[in-house]
């Protein structure tokens, strides 16, 4: 019976455990360049015994990031960092792993603890927001500018480029980010994807972007190395994105080649009800892997080795990824594995402490 501790193989790569750092935003970079921060948080995580770390969402562009602050990969000057940042993760026994993203409409803003509001476009740091449709994610918030053909094709490579980036600095395993409504959400939901084009409308034609991008991509990725998506599985709206729109998706994307569904929801729509409790998500990862039959990862609120360890073995997800558990616990595997009694290898450095 597979547990939380048990490897996981997705094409050349091996996880040690089914346990990753989900991505988080630090907001603490300067023009995308990764530093000491990012060194240490994620390769804390690492030395702490998690068998996949996935860095924050990284913008592909400059107009890609949440915050002036987000970490970036839109030029070669970012790998030097980065390539230390991944060696570090893989030399501690976890496979380095990279989340690649577009903000899209809820690009532009102020770090959280700055208070996360809107930079206009004509401010001190702030820039042009874009969206399939020229649709605010607040309708207090300026209008973003609506993507013209040749600047989906733009996009487009800056994800193909970025990709190429991330195997270069030695991470093993990408992630596309489809959800929380950044651009490629966007486009997938009805709600802020209004075009009357090709890429507008059809279920069909809404999610053509995310296909055009990840065929582009995989002709830059290693083919033996894991890509991911990360999808919101419902809008929780009315008129919205819902989980049978995400079985749909996750189906075609199984059959284009994608490894694993990472199941999370919401962030389309501001003042979206949200029905928050323990693993309020994981139902979702269950419904895309029975239905599907792809690998899925859950999250979402999942804060307790007891949890987790539960979530792999009933076989409703093949991954748990944690994010705030991380944040109060970057020990959290070998926590887990003491409770659960697994036996699991620490840092030859931390032995005594075992």
């Amino acid at each position: 019976m597979q547990n939380l501790f048990s490897p996981l193989t997705i094409r050349s790569v091996q996880f040690k455990n089914r346990i990753a750092v989900s991505p988080m935003c630090q907001y603490s970079s300067e023009d995308g360049f990764a530093n000491d921060w990012h060194l240490v948080h994620l390769g804390s995580r690492a030395v702490g015994g998690a068998g996949l770390v996935i860095t924050e969402a990284t913008a592909v562009s400059p107009e890609g990031r949440i915050s002036p602050d987000d970490l970036g990969i839109w030029k070669d000057e970012h790998l030097v960092n980065l390539k230390r940042i991944a060696a570090f993760i893989e030399a501690h026994g976890a496979v380095p792993g990279m989340q690649l993203a577009h903000a899209g409409r809820k690009a532009s803003h102020n770090r959280p603890w700055d208070g996360g509001k809107f930079i206009a476009p004509d401010a001190e740091r702030g820039w042009q927001t874009v969206a399939p449709s020229p649709v605010p994610f607040i309708p207090a918030e300026p209008v973003p500018r609506e993507l013209t053909a040749e600047e989906i094709e733009k996009v487009i490579g800056d994800f193909v480029a970025a990709s190429r980036r991330a195997a270069e600095a030695g991470f093993k395993v990408i992630e596309l980010h489809a959800a929380h409504g950044y651009l490629i959400h966007e486009f997938l939901s009805p709600l802020s994807n209004r075009r009357t084009d090709h890429y507008g409308g059809s279920f069909e034609n809404r999610i053509r972007f995310l296909l055009e991008i990840l065929e582009r991509v995989q002709t830059v990725w290693p083919a033996d190395y894991p890509l991911l998506v990360r999808i919101s599985a419902t809008d929780w709206s009315e008129g919205g994105w819902t989980a049978d729109d995400a079985v749909a998706l996750s189906a075609i994307l199984k059959d284009k080649g994608v490894d694993l569904i990472d199941c999370s929801t919401g962030g389309n729509v501001a003042g979206a009800r949200i029905p928050l409790g323990p693993g309020y998500q994981v139902q979702f990862a269950e419904k895309v892997k029975k239905e599907t039959g792809i690998l899925t990862g859950a999250v979402g609120l999942i804060t307790t080795p007891e949890q987790a360890n539960e979530i792999i073995v009933s076989g409703q997800a093949d991954l748990v990824l944690l994010a705030r558990e991380f944040l109060r616990d970057p020990y959290f595997p070998f926590h887990a594995a003491q409770k659960l009694g697994a036996e699991v290898e620490w840092p030859a450095q931390y032995v005594r402490a075992k």
